[in-house]
């Protein structure tokens, strides 16, 4: 098979892992920095160029794409989907996971349990948000990551000066959300990764200190979890509510069962070294068997 990983770069962990997996399986592998093509906007010839040639055809790409890229990221996944080359994760799975309002809105679709959230743009709406659910309340921007963009507030006044401060200053209109506080996962989170049809590796991880964000990129802290029945179950049906074969979903455990947080698209590998889960070739396993039972039926118009 030959293969295209759509990444920052072979440095990354995450493809040097990808990589070597999937040559390890004898297969062609091609790291592309996706940032760097450019691209042949022809219906009849949707080529793909990169370091000045154009790419040829490949049976499968694998795209990485960074959250600061998604937008032209995408563009180039929507290409090769234009060629019929297969793609774990397609364009509008991604960009759909990107945007936590767009996001919340396809699980609360699909019956995915989630906490309570609220969208407003109307500052002058959150006494009444607020007598809803209740505080503390968590408020982030619908397009932060690694938990960056979040804030949690304990009283009326911090929660209104939070969110003059994300208006203020927010010049792009990102949506802004409300969400429920769950206290009995305060600091800790669950990350399932699911390739297909499975979750294939779980970690919790906890914030070292009283932070209440519990991402790694915050400095928590991963360890081995086992997740019940019904939590694996949750991931997976949240995985495919976002059309999503692989990614990682975060979830908590609350008093009234698990509840999903986020469905990440390009999840990070750093699970693979917390639970000594071989998640990579889990990957290239699934692409393997569903490449060539999709070729050339990707294949879509611009």
């Amino acid at each position: 098979m030959k293969l295209a990983i759509l990444s920052n770069g072979p440095g990354n962990y995450s493809t040097k892992r990808l990589v070597e997996e999937a040559r390890k399986r004898g297969h062609d592998v091609e790291v592309i920095k996706y940032k760097d093509c450019y691209l042949a906007l022809d219906d009849k010839h949707p080529d793909v160029y990169y370091k000045g040639e154009k790419l040829p055809k490949f049976d499968a790409i694998l795209p990485r794409i960074s959250n600061n890229m998604t937008k032209y990221g995408c563009a180039v996944v929507r290409q090769f989907e234009m060629q019929g080359v297969y793609t774990s994760a397609h364009a509008v799975a991604i960009t759909r996971a990107r945007d936590k309002l767009r996001a919340a809105q396809i699980l609360a679709k699909y019956d995915v349990d989630t906490p309570k959230t609220f969208v407003s743009r109307n500052t002058s709406d959150i006494d009444h948000l607020l007598d809803q659910m209740g505080l503390p309340v968590i408020i982030k921007l619908a397009t932060g990551t690694h938990g960056n963009g979040v804030i949690l507030a304990d009283t009326r006044k911090a929660a209104k000066s939070a969110l003059q401060a994300f208006y203020l200053y927010n010049e792009d209109g990102t949506n802004i959300l409300l969400q429920e506080f769950i206290k009995e996962s305060a600091g800790t989170d669950i990350r399932a990764f699911v390739v297909g049809n499975r979750v294939v590796a779980s970690m919790q991880r906890a914030s070292l200190d009283d932070d209440f964000r519990s991402n790694l990129h915050q400095g928590g802290l991963g360890v081995p979890i086992k997740l019940t029945d019904e939590e694996k179950k949750t991931a997976v049906k949240a995985a495919r509510a976002m059309g999503l074969h692989i990614c990682g979903v975060d979830l908590m455990r609350s008093e009234r069962g698990p509840l999903v947080l986020e469905v990440n698209a390009s999840p990070g590998f750093g699970i693979e070294k917390v639970t000594g889960k071989d998640v990579a070739s889990k990957i290239i396993e699934y692409i393997e068997h569903n490449a060539p039972r999709h070729a050339g039926k990707d294949k879509i118009g611009a």
